[in-house]
């Protein structure tokens, strides 16, 4: 199943010179200098104006993995999803990300917002990384008797196994 959704920021800023680079990258957020790699915290999601943060790689908050940069917007591999962030109207950082879920995590799922870490008491909670296998990009290694379902990532090769957030 592709999650079809682009998460957006929307820099406002006024430019005394336009086109100039430096001023361009000045006003960018965080989370739009962000490099392949690291790693992006969905505060709160939202299909116009997300609010993120870049954050360790190893914490639970850590829902995206950034896997590709862009100064333009662009099509993302099918498993991914997009954040954009623009500035009077032209698009100044394009970010392909890939999910970055924890073993034992919960998450909510929406197909206008993404992926967001929450409590797994929380009522939001769509489901729970029941098992997270790195270098395997493959579903049937999640057990089908517990699993609800799974979510393969092919670069870099990672299988979510995931079941309900109160098991």
């Amino acid at each position: 199943m592709r999650l079809v959704l682009a998460l957006v920021a929307v820099a406002v800023a006024v430019l005394a010179v336009s086109g100039c680079s430096m001023l361009k990258d000045a006003s960018k957020s965080d989370t739009a200098k962000a490099k392949v790699g690291d790693c992006i915290n969905v505060i709160d999601g939202s299909s116009t104006d997300s609010k993120t943060a870049p954050i360790d790689c190893g914490d639970q908050k850590a829902v995206y993995k950034v896997a590709a940069v862009y100064d333009k917007k662009t099509d993302c591999k099918e498993e991914q999803t997009s954040y954009e962030e623009t500035l009077n109207g032209g698009t100044t950082a394009f970010l392909c990300l890939t999910p970055n879920f924890k073993e034992g995590a919960c998450y909510n799922e929406s197909q206008n917002t993404g992926y967001k870490f929450v409590d797994c008491a929380a009522p939001e909670a769509s489901f729970k990384v029941t098992k997270r296998i790195d270098g395997v990009a493959d579903e049937f290694q999640c057990d089908a008797g517990t699993a609800v379902g799974f979510r393969v990532v092919p670069d870099p090769k990672t299988t979510f196994c995931l079941g309900s957030p109160k098991s």
